[in-house]
């Protein structure tokens, strides 16, 4: 747990309890906290990545199908900084297609996992023709990812209706979540900058259900069409959790939050396959 997380969240519980709201209503939200790492390029935290190239990968590793967002040196984050089953070192390479008109159209990015001491060599950026334009012909930017540790709560509203898979519904246990959630983002430096959050819980523009949760559904059709591996073992869309969000800054795109999600079971066997990428996009 981050050293501040408890005074983080003891500040939001007296201004939720201004607010009205029920303490055991609090406790229950505050109930799911989880640490996370914000990674961004301003600030004097140590660095722990960078955004953009130059790719570096192994030999025999495949060309990817889409863009370099960022790659993680896990051995510079604490351990405690998330509480995902992250390695312990090697890097996180995220790879990124932040297309708004493939919304909803299948994975929109992937992740891989390059162990510590395997040998690896710039690879040139040379995308299929079909991609050689996005997103909008421009760059993804580039810089020195500094960490900072922080605390994420929920950013929805509504549960998803088992049987009904369109539909989401007020949330039972948490009559207040709109109000909690307006407390949160109204408290000194939350809310997500540019830069990239791990772990914690992905938000989307309209609150309504959990991204990764969203995001687990979707993969459990990619994997039924052949465009996804199958998991190792049963795995739930409410066993999937936010690896990473991205607020890119991209013009046109300023307003995207872009997320890589995972189930806790691939990450804990590491298949980093199995990531699905999503993004939200209110222009």
């Amino acid at each position: 747990m981050p050293p501040e997380m408890p005074d983080i969240l003891s500040e939001f519980r007296e201004r939720a309890l201004a607010e009205g709201i029920p303490p055991d209503d609090i406790a229950r939200w505050t109930d799911l906290a989880r640490p996370c790492a914000f990674l961004g390029t301003r600030g004097d935290g140590p660095v722990v990545g960078r955004l953009g190239g130059p790719l570096m990968l192994p030999a025999d590793a495949p060309d990817p199908w889409c863009k370099l967002a960022a790659t993680i040196d896990l051995a510079a984050l604490p351990a405690t900084a998330t509480d995902l089953d992250l390695p312990a070192d090697g890097h996180l390479l995220l790879f990124a297609d932040p297309d708004p008109d493939r919304i909803g159209e299948g994975n929109l990015g992937s992740a891989l996992h390059i162990p510590a001491g395997t040998p690896v060599e710039e690879r040139p950026v040379d995308l299929d023709p079909e991609w050689r334009n996005y997103p909008y012909e421009t760059d993804l930017p580039e810089g020195l990812l500094r960490l900072s540790t922080d605390v994420s709560l929920p950013y929805y509203t509504s549960v998803y209706a088992p049987g009904q898979p369109l539909h989401c519904v007020d949330h039972p246990e948490h009559p207040h979540a709109h109000e909690l959630i307006e407390v949160w983002t109204e408290m000194p430096g939350e809310g997500i900058g540019l830069g990239l959050q791990l772990g914690g819980y992905a938000e989307d523009e309209h609150w309504a259900e959990d991204p990764s949760v969203a995001a687990g559904r979707e993969a459990a059709r990619a994997v039924a069409r052949g465009e996804l591996p199958a998991p190792d073992t049963d795995v739930r869309p409410e066993d999937w959790v936010c690896l990473a969000q991205w607020v890119h800054g991209l013009d046109g795109l300023e307003m995207a939050l872009y997320s890589w999600s995972i189930a806790r079971q691939d990450l804990a066997a590491r298949r980093f396959d199995r990531v699905y990428a999503t993004m939200t996009w209110n222009p």
